[in-house]
Order: structure tokens, then sequence, then C-alpha cells
């Protein structure tokens, strides 16, 4: 009897690592989106004429950074809840729900990172001497190749120093995904939102399992910038 019991509590403890998974899968598809939205973003608010429409625009854009995730997570409900115009297609349309499912933590993972990723591309776009592009179109380069074969390979240390952070946010939403996905155990519950069920569960253990993974994941993406930082101070 004693044995079944110290059984069942050591089968109690055992770690479900589908968070670990759903986050890991949430982050990396949702960075793909964020990478490439935020270089297109951060390359029209630049070719903008008026400072005043690329300083609006700009606000716009980086509100997602400043806002309380709860309150970013708050309109994703009120876009794509089903009871809301665009919610309501989709269901009519394609039979397709997206609020609390998987796609919605993908869904608040690139809202809440995508800033990152704008603002770090645009910085690097910027950097860039205007003098090396201007030599280049006058070569009649034309201006998409100017982009992917001048800009892009001189911005990239700083693009990717953004991509890595906006992994690294999207690694650790946690209000935008909870108003949007739910806490749904094995479908939408990332590593935060496992951490806050133990937490809440007064499993502390099972918490600092799960804490000691995120803290290991979150020092491989400091190396990452590091390394990134690094190719950026060899390039200059």
């Amino acid at each position: 009897m004693h044995q079944h019991c110290c059984a069942g509590d050591k089968e109690e403890k055992q770690v479900d690592y589908s968070p670990i998974l759903i986050s890991l899968k949430t982050s990396v598809i949702s960075i793909i989106f964020t990478f490439f939205l935020g270089i297109w973003a951060a390359r029209a608010v630049i070719a903008l004429k008026s400072e005043r429409a690329k300083a609006i625009l700009d606000g716009v854009l980086t509100l997602p950074l400043v806002l309380p995730p709860t309150v970013a997570g708050f309109f994703l409900l009120y876009i794509f809840g089903v009871k809301r115009p665009v919610g309501k297609l989709l269901l009519a349309v394609f039979s397709y729900k997206i609020v609390f499912t998987w796609q919605a933590t993908v869904l608040a993972a690139v809202l809440i990172s995508f800033p990152l990723m704008y603002r770090s591309a645009r910085g690097a776009f910027e950097l860039v001497d205007e003098n090396v592009l201007n030599a280049a179109r006058t070569l009649g380069l034309p201006e998409r190749k100017v982009f992917w074969k001048i800009l892009m390979p001189m911005a990239m240390p700083g693009v990717l120093s953004g991509g890595v952070l906006a992994f690294a946010r999207g690694l650790g939403e946690f209000g935008a995904t909870a108003m949007i996905a739910g806490n749904i155990a094995g479908k939408t519950r990332t590593l935060p939102l496992a951490i806050y069920s133990e937490v809440a569960a007064g499993d502390m253990e099972g918490a600092g399992k799960y804490v000691v993974i995120i803290v290991a994941i979150s020092l491989l993406i400091v190396a990452g910038m590091n390394v990134a930082a690094t190719g950026k101070k060899k390039y200059l």
C-alpha cells in the first residue's frame, strides 16, 4: 500500500513536456511571420516622405510594445471573437474559429513580438550609409536588388538581433495568449502559462522545473544575441 502511494506520488511529479513543445512550436512559427513582417514594415516606414505620416505609423506599429499584454489580448479577442465581424467571417466562410486554438498562441506571439523586430530592423536599416545605396542606384541596380544585395547584408547583424529578441519575447508571452488562446493543457498551455498554473495549484516544485527550462532557453537566446552583436562589431 505504502509502495503504491509512493509510486502514485512519483507519477504525479512527472514533468508534462507539452508546454515546452507548444512554446517552441509557437515561437518558431511566430518568428517566421514576425521576421518578414518587421523587415517589410521597417522598410515601408523609412520610405515614407512625410515625417508626420512616418511618426504616426511608427507609433501605431510600436503600440503593442508599450500596451499591457492583456490589453493587446483584449483587442485580439475583440477582432477575432466569434461574435465580431472578422471572427464571424472566418466562421461563416471557412468554418474556422481561432479563439482558444493553438493558432491563437501564434497570433498573440506575433502581435506582441512584432514591435521589437520592426524597431530593430528599422534601426539597422537607418545605420546603413545612404551614399552606398545611392551609388548602387546610379549604377543602374534596381531597388529590389539594392535592398537584398546591399542593404540587407549590411544591416543583417542588427536585423538578426531583432529576430532573437522577438523570438525571446514570443517565448515569454503570457497575457495576450491567456486572453485569446486560453490556458488549455496540451493545446494552448505554453511554458509561462504552465508556470502560472503550477503556482496557482500550489506545486512550486512543478513550477520550478518549468522555470529551469525557460531560463536555460533564455540563456541560449542571450548567447545568440551576443554572437549577433559580435558579428556586428566585426563588420563595423
